[in-house]
C-alpha cells in the first residue's frame, strides 16, 4: 500500500487521570476523528506522547485502534526511536498486529551523521515488508535528514514516503525533484500544507486535524479540483488554529482542545505540563472565532 490517504491524524493518546491510557477513550476518539476528516490515523508519534509510551502501550494502541477503524481507515504506527534495534523490533510486532504502515522518526539525541541516518532506515526496512514512511523533524531530533539521503532511502522498495518537518520549502523542493513520482510527501506542519501541496506533496499529517480534519479535507479537495480561491481561503481561515494550537509545546494545546471538543483526553504526562490559563483562553477564543466551538 503506497496511498495511505491525504488527511493523517497524529493522533494524541488519551489518558485517564492517572495518567494511564483510557482505551476506551482511544477507540471513541478514533471513531471520531475517522469519521471528521481523517484518512487515517498515525497512532503513537510525537502527538501521541510516544516519548512517554511504553512499548506494551504502543502495541496495545496499535492493536485496539486498527480494530476500531482498521476496515475504514489506514492505521500507521509510530515505530521509531533513536535506537536501531529497538526500532527493529517494535516494527516486527506492529507488522503481526497487522497495521498498513509505520512512520519512523529520525534518530534524535544521537545526531547521527547523514549515512548514519540511511543505514538506520535501510535496516529497519530490511527488517520488514510494511510501507515505511521517515519522519523529518529537526526541531524535535536537533539533526536534518538532509534530499540527498531521503533520495537515497526513497530507492529502498518499503520507504514509500515522508513526513516532512522540517518548515523548509526549498529543501520539500528538493526532495520532491529527486525522488520518484510515486514517493509521497506529506507536509509536516498544518500551516505549510496548500504551500507543499503546490510543490507536488500528497496531503498532510496533521495535528490540527483533530479538531478541523473536515475542512483540510475540503481545502485538499479544492486545490486538486484546481479551486485556489476556495483552497486559499480555507487555508487563510485554519491559519490562526494552526499557529494556536503551538502556542505551547505540541501535543500540550491540542489535547486541551480535544477535550474542549468533549472528548476525554485527559492530561498530558510529565514531562508535559497543562496548558496556563492564558494560553487556554487563547485557544478557546481561536476556536470560537473558527466555529469549532
Amino acid at each position: 500500500m503506497k496511498n495511505f490517504g491525504r488527511v493523517l491524524t497524529a493522533m494524541v493518546t488519551p489518558f485517564n487521570a492517572d495518567y494511564s491510557v483510557n482505551y476506551s477513550e482511544v477507540v471513541n476518539l478514533a471513531n471520531y476523528l475517522v469519521n471528521n476528516g481523517s484518512d487515517g490515523l498515525v497512532v503513537a508519534g510525537s502527538t501521541g506522547e510516544a516519548a512517554t509510551l511504553t512499548k506494551d502501550e504502543k502495541l496495545k494502541l496499535f492493536k485496539i485502534v486498527l480494530e476500531t477503524v482498521g476496515d475504514k481507515a489506514t492505521v500507521i504506527a509510530g515505530t521509531g526511536s533513536n535506537d536501531t534495534r529497538a526500532s527493529i523490533e517494535l516494527t516486527k510486532e506492529a507488522e503481526k498486529i497487522g497495521v498498513h504502515g509505520a512512520m519512523l522518526v529520525g534518530p534524535y539525541y544521537n545526531k547521527p551523521p547523514q549515512e548514519g541516518y540511511y543505514q538506520h532506515f535501510k535496516a529497519i526496512a530490511e527488517s520488514t515488508s510494511l510501507p515505511l514512511i521517515v519522519y523529518n523533524v529537526p526541531g524535535r531530533t536537533a539533526s536534518n535528514i538532509l534530499p540527498t539521503t531521503i533520495a537515497r532511502l526513497a530507492e529502498i522498495d518499503n520507504i514509500v514516503a515522508i513526513k516532512e518537518a522540517s518548515g523548509n520549502l526549498d529543501q520539500v523542493s528538493e526532495i520532491i525533484r529527486t525522488t520518484p513520482n510515486d514517493f509521497l510527501v506529506y507536509s509536516g506542519d498544518d500551516g505549510l500544507t496548500l504551500p507543499i501541496l503546490s510543490l507536488g506533496g500528497c496531503g498532510v499529517i496533521s495535528v490540527a486535524a483533530h479538531v478541523v480534519g473536515k475542512r483540510m479535507q475540503e481545502m485538499i479537495t479544492a486545490f486538486l479540483a484546481g479551486d485556489m480561491n476556495k483552497a486559499q481561503a480555507l487555508h487563510l481561515e485554519l491559519m490562526p488554529f494552526f499557529k494556536v494550537i503551538f502556542v505551547t509545546t505540541n501535543p500540550i494545546p491540542i489535547k486541551k482542545a480535544v477535550n474542549i471538543l468533549g472528548i476525554n483526553a485527559g492530561p498530558v504526562r510529565l514531562p508535559l505540563i497543562p496548558p496556563t490559563v492564558s494560553e487556554e483562553e487563547q485557544l478557546k477564543k481561536v476556536m470560537q472565532s473558527i466555529g469549532a466551538i
